[in-house]
């Protein structure tokens, strides 16, 4: 046991040794995740507002009017441009001037008056994120002006004081203010440290082999658990400080709240780590270069972006694409991060995927281990 304790120390020093010597790629891999959340904080936006549109308005009375000023002041339009026909609409919208066209046709307070009145909003459907916004928003305001003319309506015969038979009352529980960061960092948090303790493990073990100094390791008695082993603890330190800064940098700079424990999400973060540091061992063992090891870890990469749940509901996808999903960690830690994070909920509600994510972190180190071959290929 002595032993085994004094190689895999040893392994520990010379890839801590190997980190600390190379400053710079060290500096760069702590930095990374820190600068990729601010950059996504700043530009992945959900909830698209200010919509450059056009109006052509061709009725020009008071009604018409009204309806431009309520389309302005919403915040989800900024009014760019008018224009004098539908057709001069599409034009800027195919020029890309605008993403989204108003218009509004001859006599509507006329129409208004026979129940029969009519507006045309026109989006660019090339940008999907700004079509859900804009038709969300531009449905809101007719809404709202319909009700505000069936009130004055109600009012010229004499129903003053009414109520509609129905009134809504919506609550929006963990995020009232539905600000998207407060969905998006902490999967952004997830999503860097699954790429940063995958792409650190499978580099360093496939580099060993590339430099040819795998040589000197696989002439001593080293196990391949506790080779294994020596490979993560000095990434555990690297992932776990890069975790430290993207949750004090969404807390604190970007103001996202955190409502959980900090100590459970601390150390079911640990476990997180170390399941995507022995996916990492996976991958290492399979590729046989760097460049391989790459394309397979930018592969996961974008799986986890669209299969993971990071910014597409799960539920709507088929049950394959459910099931490959369901073999990247990420897919249970975006959960437990947002229910920690979000919610503040524990472990009474997040046992199911605690679970799958020790199972996974058995799984892949016992594959590593085995597909670990003490020789040279």
């Amino acid at each position: 046991m002595d032993r085994s304790l004094k190689r895999i120390d040893a392994l520990i020093r010379e890839e801590m040794t190997r980190l600390l010597r190379d400053w710079r790629t060290l500096i760069i891999m702590l930095c990374t995740p820190l600068l990729a959340l601010l950059l996504l904080g700043y530009a992945m936006h959900l909830n698209v507002e200010r919509i450059p549109t056009a109006v052509a308005d061709l009725s020009l009375d008071a009604r018409s009017q009204r309806l431009v000023e309520a389309f302005a002041v919403s915040g989800s339009f900024d009014i760019t441009m008018h224009v004098e026909s539908e057709d001069a609409v599409l034009q800027a919208i195919d020029e890309g001037r605008v993403l989204a066209g108003l218009v509004i046709p001859p006599g509507l307070a006329t129409n208004v008056q026979r129940g029969q009145a009519q507006v045309l909003v026109i989006f660019d459907g090339s940008d999907t994120l700004t079509v859900q916004s804009g038709y969300n928003a531009a449905v809101s305001i007719a809404q709202a002006q319909s009700m505000r003319l069936l009130v004055e309506k109600m009012d010229r015969f004499g129903l003053r004081g009414a109520r509609l038979p129905i009134a809504s009352s919506v609550r929006v529980l963990y995020n009232p203010d539905m600000k998207d960061l407060v969905f998006l960092i902490p999967g952004m948090a997830a999503m860097l440290l699954q790429f940063m303790s995958l792409n650190l493990t499978a580099m360093s073990v496939v580099r060993e082999r590339e430099s040819g100094t795998i040589e000197q390791i696989l002439a001593t008695p080293v196990r391949p658990i506790e080779f294994i082993i020596g490979k993560l603890v000095p990434n555990i330190l690297l992932t776990v400080t890069s975790l430290a800064t993207v949750i004090l940098a969404g807390v604190f700079w970007f103001g996202v709240p955190f409502r959980g424990n900090v100590w459970l999400f601390a150390w079911l973060s640990l476990l997180f780590i170390i399941s995507g540091l022995g996916l990492g061992l996976v991958v290492s063992t399979i590729a046989q270069t760097q460049r391989q090891a790459q394309q397979i870890t930018t592969l996961l990469l974008m799986l986890s972006i669209l299969i993971t749940g990071f910014i597409y509901p799960r539920s709507a996808m088929p049950a394959p694409v459910q099931f490959i999903g369901g073999l990247i960690p990420l897919t249970y830690f975006i959960r437990i991060a947002r229910g920690i994070f979000s919610k503040g909920i524990g472990l009474a509600f997040l046992w199911s995927d605690v679970l799958a994510l020790a199972t996974y972190v058995v799984v892949a180190m016992g594959l590593a281990a085995a597909t670990f071959k003490k020789r040279l290929d």
